[in-house]
C-alpha cells in the first residue's frame, strides 16, 4: 500500500478548507504539482502568523475582531486550501506536492485572546490551526494567556495543533546554548506533562535564530521551525527557517491579506549568508541568493530592507547581489525581494536579520 501524504491524510480526514475538501482538484494544483524530475517552481505553500484578536491596545502584534472575519471569510473560499502546517511539512520532507493555494494559520503565544474570540470562528469555519506555546507564562496563571485547561481543550480538538515556543520566550540569540536547551526541555516536558506528547515543531521567538540554535532544535528532535520573516514556503530541504506572513491591524487589510494569501515562492539556492545574527565585521550582510532556473523576468525584481525602502541589486544570471550601503541598525531587519508573475501573483523572498544590541 502507498504511503499515505500529509496532505492526503488531512483530506481524508476532511482537516481541510477549499474545493479540494470537496474532492475536485483545482487545474493549477495539478499543473503546479511535483514530478518524478522534482517538482515544479510554484509548488509550495503561505503561512500566516498572528499573535492577539480584539485587543487594540496593542495594535502591532492585534488583528481587530472585523478584519479576523474578513480573514476567515476568504479563507473559506473556494479558491484556498487550508492545511494543517504538519500536512505541509509532511509533504515537503516528503518531496511531495501541494494544492495551490495552500495555506497554513499559526497563532503565537497562546493568548486567552485567540481562545475565546478567534478560536470559536476558526472551528466553526473548519479551518486547522497551530498555536505555539511559551509555557512559562502558562504555568504562572498570566491573565492575558491560555491556562492549561484551555491549551488541553484546544490540543484535543481534531483541528488543533500545539507547537513549541520556548519556556520564557526569551530572545535565544542573547543566550547561551546551554540556556536555550534548558528553555527547550522544560517547555517541552511541561506539554508532555499536561498535553500527553511533545509536539514536533517549533516557533523562534521574535523570529531570531543563529545556526547555531537551528542546529538545537533540529537535535531536540523537532521537524521544522517557522521564523518570522516573510515569503511563501517553497521546495526547500531546510524546514526549520520557514518563512511566515505576519498578520497585525496595519497588515491586516483584505488587499494585503489577499497579496500574501495568493503569494507564490520565490525559489532560491545558495542563500548567503547563513547566519543571521550579525557581527560588526558582517554588518552590513552581503545578501545573495541564485533562483531557481524556471524562474523567468527576474529583471521585473525589486528587493526592500528595513528603514530603507527599495535597494539595489545586481544580476548575474540567476544571481542576485545585493550591497547594502550602510550597515542595519540594532535589533531586527528585514530584506524583502518580490516580483510580479503574468498571472499577477506575486513571487515573495524574505530574510530576517538580528544586530544584537549593546
Amino acid at each position: 500500500m502507498a504511503k499515505s501524504t500529509g496532505v492526503a491524510r488531512a483530506l481524508a480526514a476532511g482537516l481541510v478548507s477549499g474545493v479540494l475538501a470537496a474532492g475536485t482538484a483545482p487545474a493549477a494544483a495539478e499543473e503546479t504539482g511535483g514530478t518524478d524530475d522534482g517538482p515544479a517552481v510554484d509548488n509550495g505553500a503561505v503561512v500566516l502568523m498572528y499573535h492577539r484578536f480584539g485587543n487594540e491596545k496593542y495594535p502591532s502584534t492585534n488583528v481587530r475582531m472585523e478584519q479576523f472575519k474578513n480573514h476567515v471569510a476568504e479563507l473559506s473560499k473556494d479558491t484556498y486550501t487550508v492545511l494543517p502546517l504538519p500536512a505541509i511539512v509532511d509533504a515537503l520532507e516528503n518531496n511531495e506536492p501541494l494544492p495551490d493555494h495552500a495555506v497554513a494559520i499559526t497563532v503565537d503565544d497562546a493568548y486567552e485572546s485567540f481562545f475565546t474570540k478567534a478560536w470559536p470562528l476558526l472551528k466553526e469555519a473548519g479551518l486547522p490551526v497551530t498555536l505555539f506555546a511559551a509555557t512559562q507564562p502558562i504555568e504562572d496563571d498570566y491573565k492575558t494567556i491560555m491556562s492549561w485547561d484551555q491549551l488541553e481543550t484546544f490540543a484535543q480538538h481534531e483541528l488543533g495543533t500545539v507547537g513549541n515556543h520556548t519556556h520564557t520566550h526569551a530572545h535565544m540569540p542573547e543566550q547561551s546554548i546551554d540556556t536555550n536547551l534548558e528553555e527547550i526541555e522544560r517547555s517541552q516536558a511541561l506539554l508532555k506533562k499536561h498535553l500527553g506528547e511533545k509536539p514536533d515543531l517549533f516557533s523562534y521567538p521574535y523570529g531570531e535564530y543563529s545556526t547555531d540554535i537551528a542546529k538545537l532544535v533540529a537535535e531536540k528532535g523537532f521537524r521544522a521551525a517557522v521564523g518570522q520573516h516573510s515569503g511563501a514556503i517553497g521546495r526547500t530541504k531546510d524546514l526549520l527557517t520557514l518563512p511566515r506572513f505576519a498578520i497585525n491591524e496595519a497588515y491586516g487589510g483584505m488587499d494585503r491579506f489577499t497579496l500574501v494569501t495568493n503569494s507564490l515562492p520565490l525559489p532560491a539556492e545558495q542563500v548567503t549568508p547563513r547566519e543571521r545574527v550579525l557581527t560588526p565585521d558582517t554588518n552590513p550582510p552581503i545578501y545573495g541568493f541564485t533562483a531557481h532556473d524556471t524562474v523567468e523576468h527576474l529583471d521585473s525584481l525589486s528587493c526592500y530592507a528595513s528603514g530603507r525602502g527599495k535597494v539595489t541589486h545586481k544580476l548575474l544570471g540567476q544571481r542576485v547581489e545585493i550591497r547594502l550601503d550602510k550597515p542595519l541598525r540594532e535589533g531586527r531587519s528585514r530584506i524583502n525581494c518580490t516580483m510580479p508573475t503574468p498571472s499577477g501573483r506575486w513571487r515573495w523572498l524574505g530574510a530576517q536579520f538580528l544586530v544584537p544590541t549593546d
